[in-house]
C-alpha cells in the first residue's frame, strides 16, 4: 500500500527500516519471499508484489537481485526440480507449484492474478539489470497474458467454470486481487500499448469514464485496512489516476 500511495524509502527512515526488516525475516537464501520463514510459503502473487514494492519505494539491497532471480525461474522452470522432488535443492512446492505461474490454489493451473503481479514487478527491474534468464521469463508471461483477449481475461480458472468477476470491477489500492486495468498497466509499462490485442481491453477502460473523466471505485478492501480509501461505486481519484495514467502511456 505505501508504494502504491508513492511512498519513497530515502524520504522516510521507517520506510527504509521497514524494508530492511522485510528483507531479513521475509527473504529466504533461495530468492523466496514467504509468508512462512520457508521456501514452501511462497506464492506468485506475494513475490510479485513485494518484489514490485520493494523496487518502487527504492530499496536498492542486493538480495532482491536474488528474489528477481528465483522469480523468473519460478517462470521458465529453468533449474528448478518437480514438487516431488523434495530431495532437490531447489523446486516447486504445493502452493508455487510449476512454471509459467502454476499455484496449487488455482487447481494447479496457471494462475493471472499470480502472474499480472510477477510480470508488474518484472516491469519495475531496471533494463540493465535484466539477465537473459529474466528477458525469457518476460517473453513467456507475454505470452501468457495474451493467450486470451485481456478484455475477455478467460484465463485457467482452477475450481471454477468462468473467470472471477473481479477481474472487470477496477479498485484501489491493489493486492492479492487482479482486475483488468492492472493487467493492462502491465502490458503497457512492459511496451505492449500499442499492441493491438489490447485494444478490446482499453476500450473496456475508457467506457468506464463519466462524464467528468473519473472512474469509480468498483472493488476495496474495507475493513482490511487502516483506512478506506473512497465509497464504492462512487467516482474515485485513486482509480482514476490509475486509469489516466494507462490512457497517457497509449496516447
Amino acid at each position: 500500500m505505501l508504494a502504491q500511495l508513492g511512498a519513497v524509502a530515502d524520504q522516510d527512515e521507517r520506510i527504509a527500516r521497514a524494508c530492511a526488516y522485510l528483507l531479513e525475516h521475509a527473504l529466504t537464501a533461495g530468492g523466496h519471499f514467504t509468508a512462512s520463514g520457508a521456501p514452501s510459503g511462497t506464492a506468485d502473487c506475494l513475490q510479485g508484489n513485494l518484489c514490485w514494492a520493494l523496487v518502487e519505494l527504492g530499496c536498492d539491497d542486493p538480495r532482491l537481485g536474488s528474489a528477481f532471480e528465483w522469480m523468473a525461474r519460478s517462470v521458465t522452470g529453468e533449474g528448478v526440480a518437480p514438487a516431488e522432488a523434495r530431495q532437490a535443492a531447489v523446486r516447486y512446492y504445493a502452493g508455487k507449484c510449476g512454471p509459467v505461474f502454476a499455484c496449487g490454489a488455482n487447481n494447479k493451473l496457471p494462475c493471472a492474478w499470480g502472474g499480472v503481479k510477477v510480470m508488474h514487478a518484472f516491469s519495475r527491474w531496471p533494463l540493465e539489470r535484466r539477465t537473459p534468464l529474466l528477458d525469457r521469463a518476460i517473453r513467456q508471461g507475454v505470452d501468457f497474458l495474451f493467450s486470451t483477449d485481456p478484455a475477455l481475461a478467460d484465463y485457467p480458472s482452477g475450481y471454477s467454470d468462468k473467470p472471477s468477476g473481479n477481474w472487470w470491477k477496477f479498485g484501489f489500492p491493489v493486492f492479492y486481487v487482479t482486475d483488468l486495468l492492472q493487467n493492462v498497466e502491465v502490458l503497457v509499462s512492459l511496451g505492449y500499448g500499442n499492441d493491438p490485442r489490447l485494444a478490446n481491453a482499453l476500450t473496456l477502460i475508457r467506457e468506464k469514464q463519466d462524464g467528468q473523466g473519473r472512474w469509480p471505485l468498483e472493488y476495496d478492501y474495507a475493513g482490511k485496512t487502516w483506512v478506506d480509501f473512497g465509497p464504492k461505486k462512487q467516482p474515485n481519484k485513486w482509480v482514476t489516476l490509475r486509469a489516466l495514467r494507462v490512457l497517457k502511456a497509449v496516447g
